[in-house]
């Protein structure tokens, strides 16, 4: 959801890159998979600097991706951009191990930890959207800084290219919290058909995660954190990415008129 667009804005400035990919297909895409890692030394061959997302399929990070990590390391890279989450301190679960250890051991580094993507709401809740008008979470009443991915991206490309180090990590937001509910009603607002939010509890936000191909670990901690937004821990607005790309993050009104036919296509079957 990032990759793609920091290597856009690479490629646009003319800076050498390569793409690590599991399914390579293009010019400057590489075979790439965190679970094997033989695949590492093509995709990290002088690198100077590498962005890193981790699986998405897989809660294990720290013990799938630290490997690759030690031998990009060994091998000559010198700056670490982690892409991580505004909930996982260093030293958490999941991503949260993978920060820790580059703090430790990079000597250049940048973890980014946006909020949550408006992004979500054209891939995970597009078809409760589509087929139900329905946004499900366990998320209550609680507010999130929902952040658009090309202002992560962009954010990115600023870390993997500034003259110096930032060598700390960053919470970045969009311009404002919202509840769920209020992400329905600008959804009911733009596209002209009503969208609502449910509130789930956190075992059965986790059942539909489970049920959409989750392992139950990843299941059971994206319920968690929705349980941790209902308590407002992420009932917050920062400026990095203003200060940092020097350009104000995308708005979810605005975000959601431009992407509008995505909601508003034939209904997805299945």
């Amino acid at each position: 959801m990032t990759g793609g667009k920091v290597a856009a804005a690479l490629a646009a400035a003319g800076i050498p890159h390569r793409i690590g990919t599991r399914r390579p297909s293009a010019a400057g895409e590489v075979a790439f998979d965190w679970a094997a890692p033989a695949l590492a030394s093509n995709a990290l061959e002088g690198a100077q600097a590498v962005y890193i997302v981790a699986p998405t399929d897989r809660s294990d990070h720290g013990r799938v991706m630290v490997p690759i990590l030690q031998a990009a390391l060994a091998n000559g890279v010198k700056r670490f951009v982690l892409l991580s989450s505004s909930m996982l301190e260093p030293g958490d679960p999941m991503m949260g191990e993978v920060h820790a250890w580059i703090a430790a051991h990079a000597a250049e580094w940048a973890v980014l930890r946006p909020s949550w993507f408006m992004q979500n709401l054209m891939t995970q809740h597009r078809r409760s959207i589509m087929q139900d008008r329905v946004i499900f979470t366990a998320t209550g009443q609680g507010r999130c800084g929902f952040i658009d991915a090309g202002d992560i991206s962009a954010t990115a490309v600023a870390a993997l290219t500034s003259n110096t180090a930032w060598n700390r990590d960053h919470i970045l937001t969009g311009p404002e919290a919202l509840s769920y509910d209020e992400v329905a009603a600008a959804l009911t607002a733009s596209l002209g058909i009503p969208v609502r939010h449910v509130a789930l509890t956190e075992e059965d936000c986790a059942a539909r995660w489970r049920a959409q191909g989750m392992d139950d670990a990843y299941a059971r901690t994206l319920a968690a954190m929705d349980s941790r937004i209902a308590a407002g821990a992420e009932d917050r607005v920062t400026y990095c990415v203003a200060r940092l790309t020097r350009r104000a993050p995308v708005a979810l009104r605005d975000f959601i008129d431009g992407n509008r036919t995505l909601w508003t296509d034939k209904p997805m079957k299945g």
